[in-house]
Order: structure tokens, then sequence, then C-alpha cells
């Protein structure tokens, strides 16, 4: 009789947990709408004085689960303003997926480098979580591609902004110095002309085609990619790149992956999926590299001196106790006690309901 009692209260206290959760979730979303109900009224988001502008439409109906989210980025770059406004034109119409909100922004900037400056990174987070509010995007699934200036963009972008992305296509761009590490857990795919010489995009999208394939040899269960280096093509693949559309909707972001390696890249980035580093100790190429087994995580390589995992039952089994390892070493072991506080904190500072947690181990 008294563990029947003992259960029905645990199941009672999970419960209310759970109801408060979820207010705090509606609460946030109230206030999303609210604070970006002007980027849905005037098509353009406004920040710190630059301004981007959006073109969307809705294809196919929506999915119990919430629709899909495709941010398509224009070609054009360091050109005129009129060039880069047909290449928009142009991006509207380009691909067209089976389902979801299709988003066609136009840069605020017109440079070669218009989708990857570090402006762009929070515009691109400010449009997900808009169409998070206004049209139930499910936040698992939003895709990023680009074409030519918009491929160089998801070049870099798809690696900084990993942890947002479900999957990613580069078509025509030009990779520059970008790290591939962090996309261990984004599909992604590489789309060029073989005879697309200019600026030696063909030579060096196949090479970065070759980088991944080994580093997914080192990590077999990551690394998910196709590189496509199109014969007889320039730099227009006669459409045969909307491939792409069809093998990036197959999959959904891993927001709690078992296997991390975050590299810091140009846009220094305090967090990454469930890890957070010091933010006065961010600098470019600053990598953490984390695995997890069973309720064992090991932190094989940091380069801060402490780290914060937010943690979850999608990650370990948070009933029972969890022991964290730094090479090796044993510096934490225990069960971990919710804390209402840490999940409103981790919604609001990460403005995605998937990261939020009410768990949280500091590693020093």
């Amino acid at each position: 009789m008294r563990f029947r009692f003992l259960l029905l209260f645990l199941l009672a206290v999970v419960s209310v947990q759970a109801q408060d959760y979820e207010s705090i979730r509606r609460q946030w979303l109230d206030s999303l709408k609210i604070a970006t109900a002007n980027i849905i009224r005037d098509s353009i988001i406004r920040q710190d004085g630059d301004s981007m502008k959006l073109w969307w439409t809705i294809y196919g109906e929506k999915p119990a689960d919430g629709r899909s989210l495709w941010i398509s980025l224009h070609g054009g770059g360091g050109t005129t303003p009129e060039v880069n406004d047909q290449q928009w034109r142009n991006q509207m119409r380009l691909y067209r997926p089976s389902e979801g909100v299709y988003v066609a922004p136009r840069s605020p900037l017109e440079a070669w480098d218009m989708w990857c400056q570090q402006p762009i990174d929070s515009m691109y987070r400010v449009l997900i979580r808009t169409m998070i509010a206004h049209h139930d995007v499910n936040p698992d699934k939003v895709y990023i591609m680009g074409y030519s200036a918009g491929g160089d963009g998801v070049w870099r972008m798809a690696p900084r902004m990993a942890d947002h992305w479900a999957a990613a296509s580069m078509m025509a761009g030009h990779p520059g110095d970008v790290r591939l590490e962090n996309l261990l857990n984004t599909p992604f795919m590489i789309w060029c002309g073989a005879n697309d010489a200019a600026y030696n995009r063909n030579r060096l999208d196949r090479e970065r085609g070759v980088q991944m394939d080994s580093l997914q040899s080192v990590c077999p269960d990551g690394y998910v990619h196709e590189t496509h280096i199109m014969e007889d093509k320039g730099h227009w693949m006669d459409r045969e790149d909307a491939a792409a559309v069809p093998w990036m909707a197959q999959y959904k972001r891993q927001a709690w992956p078992k296997h991390i390696i975050w590299q810091q890249e140009a846009v220094l980035r305090p967090s990454f999926y469930w890890l957070e580093a010091p933010r006065d100790e961010l600098k470019r190429g600053k990598r953490v590299d984390v695995e997890v087994e069973g309720n064992t995580i090991e932190i094989s390589r940091c380069d801060y001196s402490g780290l914060t995992l937010y943690l979850s039952d999608e990650l370990v089994n948070i009933k029972k106790p969890v022991t964290v390892k730094l090479c090796g070493k044993k510096v934490f072991k225990g069960k971990l006690k919710p804390s209402e506080a840490t999940y409103r904190q981790t919604l609001y500072e990460r403005q995605d309901p998937r990261f939020a947690s009410p768990y949280k181990i500091m590693v020093k």
C-alpha cells in the first residue's frame, strides 16, 4: 500500500513538472508570436540597421508533426543591387519541396560573402523562430540550400550552425577555408558542374567531397553526405541539383546527438547542441569532442576551462545516475534534479524548444 502511494505521488510530481514546462513553452510561443508579428506583416527582418526582405510560399498539407522550413539562398554577390534582385527572383522558383514553408530571403548585403557575414547568423535564427511561431514549423525539419553565392553561404553556414539544420545542400559555391568537422550529425550535399572552373569551384568542391569521405571513414555513423560533380555541366546545372530537395527531406535534425564535434568557426558561438562553453574563452579553432554511451558522457577533448552539459531523456536515462569523464578521469557522478529555472533559461536563451532542458551539469 505504501509503495503504491509513493508511486502515485511520484507520477503526480512528474505530471505537474510536465504541465509546468508546457506552460512555459506556451508563454514563450505567445511572446514570440507578438515579437515577430511585424516580420510576417512586412516580410522583412530588421536588425542593427540591416534589412533582409523575405519571400515565402507554402507547399503541401501540414504534417501531424508540423511543417518543414526550406531556406533557399540566391546567387549574385559582389555586384549591383539590380543583379542580386534578379537572382533573388530566380531563387523564388528554383526549387519546390513537396511540403513545407519555402523561404527565399533577399540578402541585406551586396558582397560575395553576403550570406555568411556575421550579422546574418542571428537573422537566420530570427527567420526560423518566426516560422515556428506563425506557421507551425517543426524546428527539427529546417533545411538550408543555396546556389552560387548562396552556395558560398551554405558552405560556411552549414557547419557554423549545424545544430540548426536537418540537412543542407550546397550548389555551385566556393568552400574557401571552411572546416567540415561540425557536420558530424548534419547530412550534407555537394553539387557542382565539372566544367565550373571559375575560382576553381569544380576542383575545390571535388576535394571537399573527398574530405567528407575521409571524415565518414573515421566516424561511419555520421557525416552522411553525397557529392555530385556533374559531367558536362558548367555553373548552371540545368536544375539537376533539384534532386537535393527530396534527399534532404528524408532527414530530421538530431537535436540530442550522442556524439558531437564542435569547432569554433569565424563567428563565435557559446553553445552548440547540448553543450555550452565560457563566453569569455571563445576563439576560432577551439574544439570539444564528446560521446555518450549509456549513462556515461566521455569528454575526450575540451579546449576550455569548463563546459556546461544540458541533458534530456533523449540523451541519457535521466532517472539513473549520470557519469561524466574528462579524458578518462571521472569528474561527476550522480542523479540530476530538474530545475524549472534552467528550463526557462535554456528556452529563452536558445529560442528553440527542442534545446530547452531542466537538467545541467557544470564541468570544470
